[in-house]
């Protein structure tokens, strides 16, 4: 996945917003929270997202794949596909859905029916 692919992805999931920060980073949000990072990578391409407790576990020794630096050390359980060998688009298209879901059931009621999600 490019770059431009994971923005195009990102923006067409419902009530989104981007923005660029922490050194040229591509950060979807939802509601004010974030769900999904691309860049962070000396400079290449690097996909960041929230995962699931299990995803956590079974992915983060995966080759390409690591906990995602500055988010996991905080015990997070966030992931980061930084080489291409890490997961296919349609993987990593499902992790972004999977770490959209997971901060859209963090918001409170209220936040979800403004943003009818």
């Amino acid at each position: 996945m490019t770059r431009e692919e994971f923005n195009a992805f990102c923006s067409g999931l419902q009530a989104t917003n981007h923005v660029v920060q922490w050194g040229n980073a591509d950060v979807w949000k939802v509601g004010g929270k974030v769900f999904a990072i691309c860049g962070w990578n000396d400079g290449k391409d690097a996909f960041t997202f929230k995962a699931t407790d299990l995803a956590f576990e079974v992915l983060r020794d995966e080759p390409g794949i690591r906990p995602a630096p500055y988010l996991a050390s905080r015990g997070m359980k966030w992931l980061q596909v930084y080489e291409t060998c890490g997961m296919n688009d349609s993987s990593l298209r499902d992790h972004i859905v999977t770490s959209y879901d997971l901060v859209v059931a963090k918001l409170t009621k209220k936040m979800r029916a403004e943003l009818q999600v």
